[in-house]
């Protein structure tokens, strides 16, 4: 396949030619030959974006399939214009040691998915690390599902066992949201002091143990001068930021969408919506990493976190670029380039995230001349809604690539 565009590059934009062989880019110019695909001057040629975040609900037990599987959730990936997404491990089933990452392995090989998809393992009390290289998730308090520590120390004590391991941390202090849990709603609940104090513990954490980690989703600007600290001396830490986090705050909660509202961590103050942005455009936060969390809006409605974000994924990156100022080559950083820096340890020999020779021929495409308003019927996500519903991106996915084949739109 020979793909013709604008090419974004994280250093700049230019036009140019992409050529695919086996589903490897084996050449990049400006004179390849007649194109099999050509966009034109309202496009861009990203490098295939990642969601390193997501929760696919598919594991062994079959229990919460009726919200998502991998066949649902990577066909709402390739509609979003993501070409690999890496799944959390809070499943029934949750994949702790070698036979249950195993397990879970093989029911992902058996949905056959057109995408990668890259499985955390999970730390929990008294686990221990696999014997192959993955990527680990610690819940440092409740959230969804069972794999979770009641105390930083009880944290501290797992973590041990896991030096030099890639980590990536949900940062909430169990013990301070222990203390709060009485209180009124639900952002008082997670209040953003949880969110801090987890921070410093988890960086404590990945300077002790040598660690490579990763703070999940994050949403409070007060720790984000712990987080430069910790980066100007030298730690391997990187940081997500959700579309929710830079879309959405406390002042678009209202009685009626207080359920599908709901998530961990919360909705935060305008300031802090605004330092996820500054940070984001900064460099500070690495990742546009959605937390795709589906559930029913029955299930929300009960109290039940987390909303859905891969089928609006390349869009909302639409918004970033005309609305929050944001380059192509901002987007280019934290949706591909980082992403793919996260996952290619893992992934081997396949890598991804730059238009270049060796890299896996994955490739998103956005027209930003296309606005696409988001409806419940063009989802392609199980759960079947979004909190998008009625918002209109200015540009949508002119196509999603996945190693040499165009996926979508179909």
């Amino acid at each position: 396949m020979l793909v013709a565009g604008r090419l974004v590059h994280p250093t700049g934009v230019q036009s140019g030619q992409v050529r695919i062989v086996d589903g490897v880019i084996r050449e990049i110019g400006t004179d390849l030959g007649s194109p099999d695909l050509l966009f034109g001057d309202s496009c861009l040629v990203f490098a295939g974006f990642g969601d390193i975040h997501i929760h696919a609900r598919d594991d062994v037990s079959g229990k919460e399939t009726y919200k998502e599987d991998f066949t649902t959730a990577a066909a709402a990936a390739i509609h979003g214009g993501v070409v690999h997404v890496a799944d959390m491990p809070n499943n029934p089933i949750a994949p702790i040691d070698d036979a249950t990452y195993a397990g879970k392995q093989a029911h992902l090989a058996s949905r056959q998915v057109p995408i990668q998809v890259t499985l955390y393992a999970g730390i929990g009390p008294g686990t221990r690390p696999l014997t192959k290289l993955v990527p680990y998730k610690a819940y440092m308090g409740h959230s969804v599902g069972d794999l979770f520590f009641t105390t930083l120390e009880q944290l501290d004590q797992s973590l041990a066992h896991y030096r030099g391991r890639h980590v990536s941390f949900h940062c909430e202090d169990p013990v301070l949201l222990e203390e709060h849990k009485s209180a009124p709603t639900h952002e008082e609940r997670r209040p953003p002091v949880c969110e801090v104090s987890a921070t410093r513990f988890a960086l404590a954490m990945i300077e002790k143990y040598d660690l490579t980690g990763k703070l999940c989703h994050y949403s409070v600007g007060e720790g984000l001068p712990l987080i430069r600290a910790a980066k100007q001396k030298g730690l391997r830490v990187t940081c997500e930021v959700t579309p929710h986090h830079l879309y959405f705050d406390t002042g678009d909660i209202t009685t009626g969408n207080r359920g599908p509202m709901q998530m961990n961590p919360p909705l935060r103050a305008s300031s802090d919506r605004a330092a996820m942005l500054a940070g984001l455009k900064e460099g500070l936060l690495d990742y546009l990493a959605t937390d795709h969390a589906p559930h029913t809006l029955a299930e929300n409605e009960k109290g039940i976190s987390g909303q859905p974000h891969l089928d609006t994924y390349a869009a909302f990156t639409t918004w970033l670029m005309r609305d929050a100022g944001f380059t192509p080559m901002d987007v280019a950083r934290f949706c591909a380039v980082n992403p793919g820096e996260f996952v290619n340890p893992f992934t081997a020999p396949k890598k991804f995230g730059r238009l270049e020779p060796g890299y896996v021929g994955s490739l998103t495409v956005l027209d930003l001349a296309r606005p696409w308003t988001v409806t419940r019927d063009a989802l392609k996500t199980r759960c079947g809604w979004s909190p998008f519903e009625g918002v209109t991106f200015p540009g949508s996915v002119a196509a999603t690539i996945v190693e040499g084949r165009k996926l979508s739109p179909v």
